[in-house]
């Protein structure tokens, strides 16, 4: 779960799934009637929080706290996979060879996975659901440990983003595969809730799903919102750099908050649809900076599973503004991309 805490003008916020760390100055109210309202609350097993510039005649924070709530709801309740009513779970219940008629929202989420699966040449793949649960990290996970590699290969059978296909607003499999949104459906929310502010006359705002960030505008103050990349580590929180955002979505995947120890090795949440196993790499978290807070989303796991020298490579090759740190024996080391360095340089 997120927790804030104050530490003198500054707030500190922390997601579950990411090593983020949000630094907002808040201010109450100026002379001309303008205001720094800040609203949150649970959602999906984690937070959702809102920080906006509101200047007179736009919506109060009630209003906005309904607009974000509608938005969650229906994210939850199409895409969950912890809930046997959403969308994507009656879809997975799914035998092979059978369609379902799935939302728009679904069906975009699905093509920007089997476009992330064709260029990671099937590393990220978002039918890992039956792997995830087997190695014991998902709403049907077993006991975390190693499983059984006669296990590993029949769940194999049933992965393969290959195997699925959209028929006009239906999404169909040729085999019994399960599809696992959470790599991307909490980018998709930021966006969402972004838009919707938008919308409603609010350009000024720092947006947080479940740890994903979306930040437009500048604070009250005149100042910009401001993200801390946050060291990978399951002790204690400490900022390793602190950047500029404005107008981009950030997301962050590491391997130190959901894993389990065997054997003197760490097994993450994050598998590997090639192997059917946990990575098992000194690639530690990657931190994406992207217009879209989905892409952000989907690429910081993609690069994640690629590893340290091939995540590197992808996100030359693309442009990709990727802040990587690895394991060492004497710490962390931070590599950069290029386009994060013009990035972060440009905005500090």
């Amino acid at each position: 779960m997120a927790a804030a805490v104050l530490r003198g003008d500054e707030e500190l916020l922390t997601g579950r799934w990411v090593g983020l760390v949000m630094l907002a100055m808040l201010c109450a109210s100026c002379g001309n009637g303008d205001s720094m309202e800040s609203i949150g609350g649970p959602t999906m097993g984690s937070t959702w929080s809102v920080k906006y510039v509101r200047h007179a005649g736009l919506a109060d924070p009630a209003q906005v706290r309904g607009e974000v709530a509608c938005i969650l709801a229906e994210v939850d309740l199409q895409m969950s996979t912890y809930r046997s009513d959403s969308a994507i779970e009656r879809f997975n219940a799914l035998p092979a060879n059978d369609c379902l008629a799935m939302p728009a929202s679904v069906l975009q989420l699905v093509r920007v996975g089997e476009h992330l699966s064709a260029q990671s040449a099937g590393a990220y793949d978002l039918t890992v659901e039956p792997l995830i649960n087997l190695w014991g990290f998902g709403p049907q996970g077993r006991a975390e440990k190693i499983p059984d590699p006669a296990a590993v290969s029949e769940v194999m059978q049933r992965v393969g983003y290959q195997h699925l296909h959209i028929d006009g607003n239906r999404l169909c499999k040729d085999a019994a595969v399960e599809v696992d949104l959470n790599s991307i459906a909490a980018g998709y929310a930021a966006d969402s809730i972004a838009a919707r502010l938008e919308a409603m006359g609010i350009h000024a705002y720092l947006v947080e799903a479940t740890g994903e960030l979306k930040a437009k505008g500048k604070k009250l103050d005149g100042s910009p919102w401001r993200i801390a990349l946050e060291e990978p580590r399951d002790d204690q929180q400490v900022a390793e750099r602190i950047i500029n955002v404005d107008g981009y979505g950030v997301s962050t995947s590491g391997d130190y908050r959901n894993y389990f120890l065997q054997d003197g090795r760490r097994y993450s949440h994050t598998v590997d649809a090639r192997s059917g196993a946990p990575v098992l790499h000194d690639l530690a978290s990657v931190t994406v900076i992207h217009p879209s807070a989905l892409m952000a989303d989907g690429l910081s796991t993609l690069l994640l599973i690629l590893g340290p020298e091939r995540a590197r490579d992808y996100a030359q090759k693309h442009a990709i503004a990727a802040f990587f740190v690895l394991r060492a024996d004497t710490g962390f080391i931070i590599r950069t991309s290029e386009a994060f360095d013009q990035l972060a340089g440009a905005k500090n």
